[in-house]
């Protein structure tokens, strides 16, 4: 199978952290949405990444539905995420939040290199969700007392967070400031010493207006 997308994409990122921690072989394409939209299109019409292409010739899209197929692939012994009840939902949630803060992070990189001119209010929205996102996480990451979300074992809540922040500090240093987001610092260093997160990482290339 092989993924496309280039590691400089949060969403890319932690599919292919998670193909690492789960030991399961994989090409990489680093294709770009903007770049080379036109090769992406054949496995994903919206022409976006990440899209994991398995061996059967399935294109599946969106991290989220990539990541729980590999979860199901696995088996439930192996999976990052519980597989129902209250901690599922817990750990999705945060997920989500992730998730979120990675899209505005996205957009408002896009807005600074695609516009002439910003709209300052978009602008201002985006800055205002990341800060509220931001303070959320740092808030239940403090909260947990064990080195991972899901406790002693890494899950995809871990690498969802570690990737956007490292994404954020890379793309907008002023709106992350390490001596206000403690847990969070303390949480994205942990997760970055691990041999998979320093394999698959890329200095932020984003796209020229």
């Amino acid at each position: 199978m092989f993924l496309i997308g280039q590691y400089d994409s949060p969403f890319v990122r932690r599919v292919a952290i998670a193909l690492r921690l789960y030991g399961l072989a994989f090409e990489h394409r680093p294709w770009s949405t903007f770049g080379d939209a036109d090769k992406i299109a054949p496995y994903n019409p919206l022409r976006r990444v990440p899209t994991l292409v398995l061996d059967d010739g399935e294109a599946l899209i969106e991290s989220t539905i990539i990541l729980d197929y590999l979860d199901d692939f696995v088996g439930p012994d192996k999976a990052m995420l519980p597989r129902g009840g209250t901690e599922r939902r817990k750990h999705l949630r945060i997920c989500a939040l992730a998730s979120g803060l990675g899209d505005k992070a996205v957009s408002l990189l896009y807005e600074r290199v695609l516009r002439t001119e910003q709209l300052s209010l978009w602008v201002e929205r985006c800055q205002a969700q990341i800060a509220d996102v931001l303070a959320v996480l740092e808030a239940e990451r403090a909260k947990v007392t064990t080195p991972y979300w899901l406790g002693e074992r890494i899950g995809h809540a871990d690498v969802a967070v570690a990737c956007v922040v490292r994404f954020t500090r890379e793309a907008h240093p002023h709106l992350f400031d390490a001596s206000r987001y403690p847990a969070l610092s303390a949480h994205a260093e942990r997760c970055e010493a691990l041999a998979p997160f320093r394999e698959i990482a890329q200095p932020l290339a984003p796209p020229k207006g």
